[in-house]
């Protein structure tokens, strides 16, 4: 089902198309998995991978914005506090409730927490993660023993949701096939096709493993690229203006000494106005965010010297064990496709985190901004606009209460492969055929071959990149293993897609290319 002969004879038997979606992140598949349940004929195309951009890099929560309810956005956090319950719903395997601690240090604050984050829970009703209480300063540091207790006050503890986040973009890609939809990574759109009045009605896309080149024809297409949207837009008309205004976050991980509780830390105030979160993941520690406004955009967006120093000090600033560069397991940078200001404004956080869908003139449908978390919703909006279009007959959103592939009913944590949910006995399957893949990839890492295997077979991955930065997180949470074992994945890669010793040299080179920059030199 998940082959990408079957997916690549799909485009050869189907002339018509009801919707081509143009991006493989979250919003991208979460409007695939939309119209394929609502009974449209639906093609999903992505240059590099799913989630290779912004929807592999984030801070892995599952949240209504705390930040943004500071701000006044009641509604922008009462919809994603919504949204963050559906996820637990449907994804449980990949979604869980994480509980966070504000530590305190001044009367004033555990009282203003407190009460703010009341109206949180409030916020969040029947679909809540539990409510918020203030602890003393015995109970905080009991839970958070690597926290700094000089002039600690006490803290304030309120649930959120934690998950994985490319892990969730690849399952979802597979509920989109499962449910009938054509889903393809590593295949580039270069133009879009007009009718005689202009209006947009189809792509010209290429395989770039083949370098085939396909014109593909569609009722509507649909831009969700993130911060390469303006290029699609381009596309459509040389003139148009810039829609996206990139912002850069980067984070840094380290090992679960840095955090050893099963708590999350919230920073409410940096020195930037922002927050700053240190999260249990994987059992090991993501610290960030900063918020950089960039000119410019790629692929793999480069973390500053100043946001890494950003980083390390203010956490250090909480922490009594001190953290340094040479603790950085992994670093990696992400960019948020911010709806660019009107104006010339600085500062991102006041650049709402609202999406909005913007209608060409030709038709063509781009929607931007947003976040992980409403990717539902964002993707139920974008679908009810081209049917108010009436570019698609009209048919109800069925999303709410769609499990997402691989989701069950328990989770036993302890055991790294609960990610995979139920397709856990499938890579117990591959085992016991071959009691090999047992083994473990690197010494320092609980991953296995299995993994590498199942990846490949069940989950689309075509690259090392694909396999150990999206599929089995090695890169995200040590870059220096994920180095040291890309010339096993890649042998393992090249028995499976029956390659050539040429190909699996130089993806290595390609992908310590790539896995050099998310170590601290």
């Amino acid at each position: 089902m998940f082959k990408r002969e079957t997916l690549l004879g799909q485009l050869k038997t189907i002339e018509n198309w009801d919707v081509i979606i143009i991006g493989g992140g979250a919003t991208g598949l979460g409007i695939a998995l939309d119209c394929t349940t609502r009974g449209y004929k639906t093609l999903l195309l992505e240059q590099v991978d799913f989630a290779k951009g912004t929807s592999s890099r984030s801070t892995k929560l599952v949240h209504g914005g705390v930040r943004y309810l500071a701000q006044g956005n009641i509604d922008l956090v009462r919809e994603a506090l919504y949204e963050r319950g559906l996820m637990l719903q449907n994804a449980s395997h990949l979604v869980s409730n994480q509980s966070f601690i504000i530590p305190n240090y001044r009367w004033w604050d555990n009282f203003f927490y407190t009460v703010g984050l009341k109206v949180y829970d409030f916020l969040s009703g029947k679909l809540s993660f539990g409510k918020s209480i203030r602890i003393k300063k015995s109970e905080t540091i009991s839970r958070l023993s690597t926290l700094k207790t000089d002039k600690l006050k006490g803290g304030v503890v309120y649930h959120d949701g934690q998950f994985d986040d490319s892990r969730l973009a690849v399952n979802i890609a597979q509920s989109c096939i499962e449910e009938g939809a054509t889903v393809l990574n590593h295949f580039k759109v270069k133009n879009l096709q007009k009718d005689d009045h202009g209006i947009v009605n189809g792509v010209v896309a290429t395989d770039t493993e083949t370098h085939a080149e396909y014109t593909l024809s569609a009722k509507t297409v649909i831009n969700a690229t993130g911060v390469f949207s303006d290029e699609v837009l381009q596309m459509d008309n040389k003139s148009a203006e810039n829609s996206i205004r990139p912002s850069q976050g980067i984070h840094l991980v380290f090992d679960k000494s840095f955090l050893p509780g099963n708590d999350a830390i919230m920073i409410p105030k940096t020195d930037d106005g922002r927050v700053l979160f240190l999260v249990p993941w994987h059992n090991r520690v993501v610290v960030g965010t900063t918020d950089t406004l960039l000119d410019s955009h790629s692929l793999e967006p480069k973390p500053l010297d100043k946001e890494i120093d950003f980083v390390l000090e203010t956490a250090n600033r909480y922490l009594n064990k001190k953290a340094s560069k040479a603790d950085v397991l992994s670093i990696y940078a992400g960019l948020r496709p911010l709806a660019a200001p009107k104006d010339k404004s600085e500062k991102t956080k006041e650049i709402s985190r609202s999406h909005k869908i913007i209608v060409s003139d030709s038709e063509l449908i781009t929607i931007t901004g947003g976040k992980w978390t409403t990717y539902r919703r964002m993707a139920q909006d974008t679908v009810d606009k081209v049917i108010e279009l009436k570019k698609l007959p009209s048919a109800k959103c069925k999303t709410q209460n769609i499990k997402i592939h691989g989701s069950n009913g328990t989770v036993d944590r302890d055991n790294h492969l609960y990610i995979y949910g139920t397709d856990q006995k499938g890579i117990a399957q591959l085992v016991t055929e071959n009691p090999e893949l047992e083994e473990r990839l690197h010494p320092r890492l609980e991953f296995t071959k299995a993994e590498i295997i199942w990846a490949i077979r069940h989950e689309m991955a075509r690259t090392i990149e694909d396999v150990l930065a999206r599929r089995v997180r090695i890169l995200f949470l040590d870059a220096k293993a994920a180095i040291e074992i890309a010339p096993l994945v890649g042998e393992l890669l090249r028995v499976e897609l029956n390659e050539t010793d040429d190909w699996r040299v130089n993806q290595i080179s390609d992908f310590v290319q790539i896995a050099d920059q998310y170590i601290i030199k």
